[in-house]
């Protein structure tokens, strides 16, 4: 089918490729302008239209999808579908109502869960077993489409954010080429979505903070959730002190006050939380490198009594 590609982040560039090597006709990528990017503030392309380059696809970039000039342009491009895969930008009517077979959507939960920007980031911070994907035929609200395929994949004890997303772009990528193949040949279903619904909303600095007193097992499931963007954070000092890697302590133990040091070891850094240890295995100071947490003790003393605070300047030393 001839099908213009809406997308934007690298979960989108294993659907785009996909498309590509299923051979479809693909006139133009559609992806969001590029954004200035690190300390040098850099206008860096986004993954989409690096990877739409190497396809030698062309690329477009509108400020607005609701802008006249681009509404022009796709119609001129005639697509028979548009394929939507994380652009970021709700699509107006004009849009939705464009190609002959719609506009189909592959969303990184499993729909009516997680509707959202962040469906990926909020399932493991909530401690899920399982997520998935879910395409869908987009409408006018935000993921609340017809389903077209669900496929269910394992979150495990082990996975962080990144993991778990990297499993669902290569599932996703092959629930579009299925997916097209349905709509292609005039079987795919409309299975409206039904049941309990949850937003994911973008993420936030504010989301980062980790609060030393929730239980140790939901801030083990917030840092694997924050890994490996944006981190997990809290405050050695006047320091940020990201926190990559972690585990919960299971066995009996006493409790100590939250965000305390507990004691350390070649295992790692123990704290109090809110309820149980947590021991800290892997960690960031501001303007340092990620490592183990025996490599960060050689260089900074973090003793037993430390505070790991959650407003900067108040945590620091043992008392």
């Amino acid at each position: 089918m001839r099908i213009v590609f809406m997308g934007t982040p690298d979960f989108a560039v294993p659907s785009l490729k996909a498309l590509v090597g299923a051979g479809h006709d693909v006139p133009a990528v559609v992806s969001q302008p590029d954004r200035p990017k690190g300390r040098g503030k850099k206008y860096t392309p986004p993954p989409v239209k690096e990877a739409a380059s190497g396809l030698g696809l062309p690329v477009i970039q509108p400020d607005r999808v609701n802008d006249p000039d681009f509404l022009g342009l796709l119609k001129g491009l005639s697509p028979e579908a548009i394929v939507v895969v994380a652009f970021g930008r709700l699509l107006p009517p004009d849009i939705l109502s464009l190609p002959e077979h719609g506009c189909i959507n592959v969303h990184a939960s499993l729909l009516p869960k997680y509707r959202g920007a962040a469906p990926i980031h909020w399932a493991v911070i909530n401690g899920e077993k399982e997520t998935g994907v879910t395409t869908m035929f987009i409408n006018e609200g935000l993921d609340t489409g017809d389903m077209i395929i669900r496929e269910v994949v394992p979150i495990y004890e082990e996975d962080s954010v990144g993991s778990v997303h990297d499993r669902l772009a290569l599932v996703g990528a092959r629930l579009l080429i299925e997916t097209l193949d349905l709509i292609r040949q005039g079987r795919a279903p409309r299975t409206p979505q039904a049941g309990e619904f949850t937003y994911a909303p973008m993420i936030t600095g504010a989301n980062e903070l980790i609060r030393w007193d929730k239980p140790a097992r939901d801030i083990f499931n917030h840092i694997r959730g924050m890994d490996p963007w944006p981190g997990a954070r809290t405050y050695l000092g006047d320091k940020i002190l990201k926190i990559w890697r972690a585990a919960v302590i299971e066995e009996e133990v006493p409790q100590a006050e939250p965000g305390r040091v507990f004691e350390t070891g070649r295992d790692g850094i123990s704290v109090g939380t809110g309820n149980g240890l947590l021991m800290i295995t892997e960690l960031q100071l501001q303007g340092g490198k990620r490592m183990s947490a025996a490599d960060f003790l050689r260089g900074t003393p973090a003793p037993a009594g430390t505070l790991f605070s959650s407003v900067p300047g108040t945590g620091g030393g043992a008392r």
